[in-house]
């Protein structure tokens, strides 16, 4: 795991020294990400420069030293991530003619890409990756991220000038950098709470899409061109919109114990696959059924405990620590568990502008960085379990969003447009009665949130699409452009029917949308960007590209039965753990922001969100955000996303402007 970073030069802006003394600064910038060395790379007559901070995960030795030339000579490669069958591929490489001074899975992807050439080589690649390739011969530098976007890869110009960086931070420390906050993608941002790509929060810079790879020659690279006129440049490799779509049309027919056992036998090499490293290795355990299960299968294939880690909080709506114990005893790992206190994930706010580098207001931000950091004090690779909600349907907004679809459609489009009108007309009256009502009804009838609610029911009862329900049931902000001056929403896998992928069954459509869209722009960012900022290698089994293949090639039948999400999943773990061991309600990874909101944060937040300093920064209509903060204050309203939303903004506004 590492951080890379370089430019492109073409009106030999900097000379030589200068260009490296530049690169060394964008290096330095993301340190945490490679704390063991430094090294950079010029070609100084195509101004080509490479930088790149280093982790050692695997080969220790300077021969894992990057940048990093191919046996031939023509390749020269940065590279951030691991490619975990790098072993398997060495053999074949070396039968071939190929020769290795060191045990690095990045001297194998030259020889690879040498060998097959670089799309041949990239499908060969089990991993997570985002990497930079100059060809000396073709005078051409390409960009590479891996299938799911695990790992994060920015692009776009300062000036005139192509630069590319596993971190906005990195771009940032070029000199007179000067690019304007997007207001568009801080539009989307709003609705989010994350920058889906291939957007990013400042004008002229874009994130790579997953599975894709870009060709930057000469003309491009001093051609500046916007977020979607690139995407279309960039060529897919692997593509979750077929993948989902042709294993829904061919699936498997295997009996529930087939099914088992084969996602069982898949698993285990996923996961024996990640726990190969030449560093202290781990996982984090929540004690739910993803995490549960990761740690189950490394310790069935580990000589000795498995190191895990949980935190805990004594706010018991919060706490999986207990549930997490009790799996760590009957597995009998080698368990740490860290109790932290309101005050321990409050001095973390201070930090999370500078950690997540653009604004990210998943509120999840702070414990998994509190699990990162401690996990770093023993271990420098931990295995996590994202990616089983999305694969395998185990959020509770696809049964709501299903059983809505189902109560919708038996409701005449007419009818549901005038009741659609009468709740926008008269929104305050009716939030006001279910806020009301919530005062004589038990606490589990209470409807969280009803002002709001009310809002969000008539915009979904106005739409007769689906995908566009399933929008307004995870956007944040129903209205982001009426919030954000001078801004209109571009496009994304939300909102645009070409990247919607052509799947009958409505639980699998809110699932391929958060496998294109929340996966790797939410989950994977949080987990990228806590990880590394402990210099601590995060990595995701499930997330293993065959995993991915054979979840859209498994009958929903075998993912969702009696009501229930992962059903197979289950299967694999009721193997290792008990049933009544793990059976208990989904609990979200958070921290109770809204009472830290009225309370100890109180202070912090009233002076981001002043009228006067909203008024002056010129971003946001501050009438609709004041009233929901003095409403949220006072009690009245419950809204501590939506507020977060704001406050990371406001708080990375002061991070960016030094």
């Amino acid at each position: 795991m590492c951080g890379i970073t370089g430019f492109w030069d073409i009106g030999q802006r900097f000379t030589s020294d200068k260009g490296v003394e530049v690169l060394r600064g964008m290096t330095q910038a993301i340190r945490s990400r490679g704390p063991d060395d430094d090294g950079v790379f010029q070609d100084e007559d195509a101004g080509i420069a490479l930088g790149h901070r280093r982790l050692s995960i695997v080969d220790l030795s300077p021969e894992g030293h990057q940048p990093m030339t191919s046996a031939s000579g023509r390749y020269v490669m940065v590279f951030n991530g691991e490619v975990y069958n790098h072993d398997d591929l060495r053999d074949p490489l070396s039968a071939a003619g190929a020769s290795f001074r060191g045990h690095s899975d990045t001297e194998v992807m030259l020889a690879s890409i040498e060998h097959h050439g670089l799309e041949g080589a990239v499908q060969r690649f089990n991993g997570m990756f985002a990497f930079a390739l100059w060809d000396h011969q073709e005078r051409v530098l390409t960009l590479v991220r891996d299938r799911l976007g695990i790992k994060p890869l920015y692009y776009g110009w300062v000036g005139s000038m192509f630069v590319f960086g596993s971190e906005l931070k990195a771009i940032k420390a070029i000199p007179g950098f000067a690019n304007p906050v997007d207001r568009d993608s801080l539009a989307l941002f709003m609705r989010h709470n994350y920058i889906p790509a291939p957007y990013s929060i400042y004008h002229g810079l874009f994130k790579l899409m997953p599975g894709a790879l870009l060709r930057v020659d000469r003309e491009l690279a001093g051609t500046p061109g916007d977020a979607v006129e690139l995407s279309g440049k960039a060529q897919t490799y692997w593509s979750a919109r077929e993948v989902a779509e042709t294993g829904v049309a061919d699936r498997l027919d295997l009996s529930d114990a087939e099914a088992t056992s084969a996602l069982d036998s898949l698993l285990r090499d996923a996961i024996g696959l990640r726990m190969r490293a030449d560093v202290p290795l781990g996982a984090f355990l929540s004690g739910g059924i993803d995490s549960s299960l990761v740690v189950a299968q490394m310790q069935a294939q580990s000589s000795r405990p498995v190191q895990t880690f949980t935190i805990g909080f004594d706010e018991q709506a919060y706490d999986e620590a207990k549930h997490a114990k009790a799996v760590s005893t009957h597995l009998g790992t080698d368990h740490h568990e860290l109790y932290v206190s309101a005050q321990d994930a409050l001095d973390v706010v201070p930090k999370l502008p500078t950690l997540f580098d653009e604004p990210f207001a998943d509120s999840s931000q702070i414990p998994t960085y509190l699990v990162s950091k401690m996990a770093r004090s023993n271990v420098a690779v931990s295995l996590s379990g994202d990616g089983g909600d999305e694969l395998f349907s185990g959020y509770n907004r696809y049964f709501w969003g299903d059983e809505l679809r189902r109560k919708m459609h038996r409701i005449p489009q007419p009818l549901r447009r005038s009741a659609a009108w009468t709740l926008r007309s008269q929104e305050r009256f009716f939030g006001a009665v279910f806020e009301f009502a919530n005062r004589y009804m038990p606490a589990r009838l209470h409807l969280r949130n009803p002002r709001t609610k009310v809002g969000m029911l008539a915009d979904m009862l106005a739409t007769s699409s689906d995908d566009d329900r399933y929008r307004w049931l995870v956007s944040h902000w129903r209205d982001p452009a009426s919030i954000v001056l001078g801004s209109t929403e571009p496009p994304t896998a939300l909102t645009d029917p070409l990247r919607r992928a052509d799947i009958a069954d409505s639980i699998e459509r809110m699932m391929y949308t958060d496998l294109v869209s929340y996966l790797p722009d939410d989950i994977l960012t949080k987990v990228d960007r806590a990880s590394m900022a402990v210099s601590l290698e995060a990595r995701v089994p499930l997330l293993d590209h065959r995993v991915v293949e054979f979840a859209w090639k498994t009958p929903m039948r075998q993912k969702v039965r009696g009501g229930q999400g992962k059903w197979l999943l289950r299967q694999v773990l009721y193997q290792y753990v008990p049933k009544e061991m793990i059976e208990r309600p989904k609990m979200g990874f958070g921290v109770p922001i809204g009472e830290w909101l009225r309370g100890p944060l109180r202070d912090w937040a009233e002076t981001l969100l002043s009228e006067q300093r909203l008024r002056e920064e010129g971003y946001f209509d501050p009438l609709p955000i004041r009233k929901m903060w003095m409403d949220h204050t006072a009690g009245r309203v419950n809204e501590p996303y939506r507020l977060w939303d704001v406050l990371m903004f406001q708080a990375w506004q002061d991070v960016a402007a030094r």
